[in-house]
């Protein structure tokens, strides 16, 4: 007999920083780098947000979505992607990191070298999470809409707890799919199509 076991939602660590401790960008990047083993980001308001590494499978739908956006970037030659260790901050002063995300390559070179070599000052154009058994999906709703109040231009979260996909885009209401087999947009993305069965 096969029995399945219920994952439990695990909340991050959220450690109130401020306003005892302040850190700069410059020692908030030094921190993390010295905890490689969690992945770490930083709300508007200073909180810190640690998470462990996710599980396995979880990494390998991971991979798979990574493998897709990255043969499409190489070939479309328009910009440039990221994997979920790449941070980013973003206009209202959170540090944030995403499963893949992508930014178009005129806004990327608008940077200087120092700053693409940190937590670069630059919200990605196009961002994608894709939520583990253990994710909380209003954490996951709440960080795809800060991307998109920040200035992406799309966001897909991956439900696959429910095989659902919210779509995000600024000014419009969010878009729920279940069971779609393929996402594109072509707008932002000409030529680009997700598979997702792969990844369900």
């Amino acid at each position: 007999m096969n029995t399945t076991l219920a994952v439990p939602e695990i909340s991050p660590l959220v450690l109130q920083m401020s306003p005892a401790i302040e850190m700069t960008d410059e020692q908030f990047f030094d921190f993390c780098q010295q905890n490689r083993d969690y992945r770490i980001e930083r709300t508007a308001t200073g909180e810190v947000i640690i998470m462990s590494p996710t599980g396995s499978e979880t990494g390998n739908r991971n991979f798979d979505l990574i493998v897709q956006l990255g043969l499409w970037t190489r070939q479309n030659k328009t910009g440039i992607g990221f994997d979920s260790s790449t941070g980013f901050t973003l206009p209202n002063g959170a540090i944030k990191s995403s499963d893949a995300a992508w930014i178009m390559l005129e806004k990327w070179h608008s940077l200087t070298t120092e700053e693409q070599q940190k937590f670069a000052p630059i919200c990605p154009d196009f961002i994608v999470e894709i939520r583990s058994p253990s994710d909380n999906l209003k954490r996951l709703q709440d960080k795809l809409q800060d991307y998109i109040e920040n200035g992406a231009l799309l966001g897909w979260l991956i439900d696959r707890k429910h095989q659902q996909v919210y779509i995000y885009r600024p000014n419009q209401p969010v878009d729920c799919l279940t069971q779609p087999t393929t996402l594109s947009e072509e707008s932002l993305l000409p030529g680009f199509v997700l598979d997702l069965s792969t990844i369900w």
